[in-house]
């Protein structure tokens, strides 16, 4: 997108009653957001929704000089801008009805038929939390999925970090204007995180973090991921509204359980109980759940060891893939006697000392 029609869209994003939606069908049927300032009523009459009272409103003159200031703000500091048509956009956003028109990037990424998880929760993380993120992405390492969360303190900051500390690339997805970071104390994250991801906002650069922009901002957490998973919650929160709105996107969702008198596990069960969330109690659920191969992965190959401890379990599981060769994942788990949400996680366990393999299929052979 050149420099002319990024202006024009940031002008057509300022005029009254011009949101995201309106936004893509006026561009989509003008050709470009210049050509929709261009455009005679006449060429408005087959666009659905887009009456008298908005095309008095394109003749709004001021919204060029609210562009021509943004668009100084950008060159000046370097700001990426990705437009909802154009490749290096989020794919899955793409489909979202309501994903934004323009969203500003900050640091360095490649979303490119990557895999993408966002991970969501309560700002008052527990140890409990804490562990269950830990160790959901250091076993999830193998895939190099892209870590999505909101920067916000509890859930976010540690899905952040620890993504870092396994060199994945993570984006903070953040509810006002590149100009800033909020919450303050986490300023000292930034530049790490730009080094192998960093941030994404609609927001411009005069926008603060008010509430309102913090539910705006769930959405893109939700539309951009293949899944979206709930460390903890309480019964209400924006967590919960970013379940929900991955759900109206179509996109699987993950909840961690937790006892029934604890406050932040309140919303997870509550997700799982009424079938809004799968139950999830390690990465073997979320892999399962997604049909994540292993045998694909190409960045972090899997060897088998040259002496490798296995448990009861792992021995009586490749034992039985040693004599009968390829089997079908329901297969391995009734034959040896294990209920499925058990064997999902011994056969991870097995996968990363290296002495099974998946196939396409849900099979599994014995290395």
């Amino acid at each position: 997108m050149n420099t002319d029609e990024l202006f024009h869209v940031l002008a057509l994003l300022r005029i009254e009653g011009v949101g995201d939606i309106v936004a893509k069908k006026l561009i989509n049927h003008c050709g470009s957001a210049e050509n929709v300032f261009k455009a005679k009523p006449t060429q408005f009459k087959a666009i659905d929704g887009i009456g008298a009272v908005l095309q008095k409103n394109l003749k709004d003159k001021t919204v060029f000089e609210k562009a021509e200031k943004e668009l100084r703000y950008i060159e000046e500091e370097q700001i990426t801008v990705l437009h909802y048509q154009s490749e290096r956009y989020p794919d899955r956003l793409k489909h979202c009805i309501d994903g934004p028109v323009l969203l500003f990037a900050a640091g360095n990424f490649d979303f490119q038929k990557r895999k993408m998880i966002s991970i969501v929760g309560t700002r008052q993380i527990t140890s409990y939390g804490a562990e269950i993120t830990k160790n959901l992405i250091e076993d999830l390492a193998v895939f190099n999925p892209v870590i999505v969360s909101g920067f916000a303190y509890g859930v976010d900051i540690v899905a952040h970090q620890i993504a870092m500390e396994q060199n994945l690339q993570t984006v903070g997805v953040l509810a006002h204007g590149l100009n800033q970071i909020y919450p303050k104390m986490h300023k000292k994250h930034v530049a790490k995180m730009e080094q192998n991801g960093g941030f994404l906002t609609e927001f411009w650069s005069n926008s603060n973090p008010d509430k309102e922009n913090f539910v705006r901002r769930n959405r893109i957490v939700a539309g951009m991921s293949e899944a979206t998973i709930v460390i903890e919650s309480a019964e209400k929160g924006g967590s919960i509204i970013t379940a929900n709105m991955a759900n109206d996107y179509s996109r699987d969702v993950f909840a961690v359980p937790g006892r029934v008198s604890d406050k932040f596990s309140q919303g997870c069960n509550d997700l799982i109980k009424t079938q809004r969330a799968n139950l999830l109690t390690s990465a073997a659920d979320l892999i399962y759940g997604l049909n994540w191969e292993l045998a694909t992965v190409e960045t972090k190959s899997i060897q088998k060891q040259l002496f490798v401890t296995l448990d009861q379990d792992e021995q009586c599981i490749y034992d039985y893939l040693q004599k009968n060769g390829k089997q079908l994942l329901d297969e391995v788990a009734l034959e040896c006697g294990f209920p499925i949400f058990k064997i999902s996680s011994i056969l991870l366990n097995m996968e990363l000392k290296g002495v099974i393999r998946p196939l396409p299929g849900k099979l599994f052979e014995a290395v």
